[in-house]
């Protein structure tokens, strides 16, 4: 039961990740220093709760704000910052998944895996969820919706670590998000197809 527990945890955490990456990954951190649901103590991934890995994703989030009233919200989906933040997504969330499994002893494979996938997931759905949005929105609804973001990721990352078994909902609704929105575009692009 440790191993369903802690791999969903790990998944969730990593899905979290891949919304938005920075809020979550403080928070798991924060938690994990509290020894709250999560301790990353002990195990070869206790950095991810000390001080030089908490304030190296503080410069980075610092970085994305200041990209985003630069430039709005729609350059986090443009190169350099799209690479960088993918990157760091799936880095963060496996080792953060991997991490949970390394909690309880077991092994960590799992959680590099589903860690790896999760926070993939997370991101291409968050990046074509707000993609799209926002090209309906001004700028200024525009730059909530990232608040909102931010937000979803804070609360997915949350609910994974207190209680594990809700990381299903979480992955269950990025799956629903990902295969509805490409239904929706195939039945867009077929409407076009008929009016030729």
């Amino acid at each position: 039961m440790h191993f369903a527990f802690d791999l969903l945890q790990g998944a969730g955490i990593a899905a979290a990740i891949g919304i938005r990456p920075f809020l979550p990954t403080l928070l798991v951190g924060a938690l994990a220093a509290g020894n709250l649901g999560i301790d990353f103590g002990g195990t070869d991934f206790s950095f991810l709760e000390k001080p030089p890995w908490l304030a190296a994703v503080v410069v980075l989030l610092v970085l994305s704000v200041s990209a985003l009233r630069r430039s709005g919200p729609e350059a986090l989906d443009r190169p350099p910052w799209a690479y960088a933040l993918a990157t760091f997504s799936v880095v963060a969330g496996l080792l953060m998944a991997a991490g949970s499994m390394a909690d309880d002893g077991e092994s960590i494979a799992p959680g590099i895996v589903a860690g790896m996938l999760c926070a993939s997931l997370g991101y291409l759905v968050a990046r074509d969820l707000l993609g799209r949005t926002r090209k309906r929105l001004d700028r200024e609804a525009a730059n909530a919706l990232t608040l909102y973001a931010e937000g979803a990721g804070l609360v997915a990352a949350g609910v994974s670590v207190i209680f594990p078994p809700l990381a299903v909902l979480v992955i269950g609704g990025l799956l629903a998000l990902l295969f509805g929105g490409r239904r929706r575009a195939g039945e867009k692009y077929a409407g076009l197809r008929i009016l030729r």
